[in-house]
């Protein structure tokens, strides 16, 4: 098997386990559990610069995932709140003229 052959199943490997490391974070934070997702934070922190580090995903990619899961760790949303929607914009008033032009 080529090298790079190695390396994609390694990989791909690597990102599955982030993304099932990310969702059971999420569905801790859903759950109002944030001692326990304090805990999967520290893990999926270490899991993203490890995984940046073998080069399976960008060093930048791992810091703004990192940010983005540590904002929802202090922010947590109560488990029964209904999904927020957009806000409707005001429709705008007509511009008037002045009259003579």
């Amino acid at each position: 098997m080529r090298n790079s052959a190695h390396k994609h199943l390694r990989n791909r490997s690597t990102k599955s386990r982030l993304h099932t490391l990310e969702r059971g974070y999420l569905e801790l934070l859903s759950a109002g559990k944030p001692d326990e997702a304090a805990k999967a934070f520290r893990t999926i922190s270490s899991a993203f610069d490890k995984a940046a580090k073998a080069g399976a995903i960008h060093r930048a990619t791992a810091n703004r995932k990192k940010s983005r899961l540590a904002m929802r760790l202090r922010r947590p949303k109560p488990a029964n709140a209904p999904p927020a929607q957009p806000e409707a914009q005001p429709a705008s008033q007509p511009v008037s003229t002045p009259p003579g032009q």
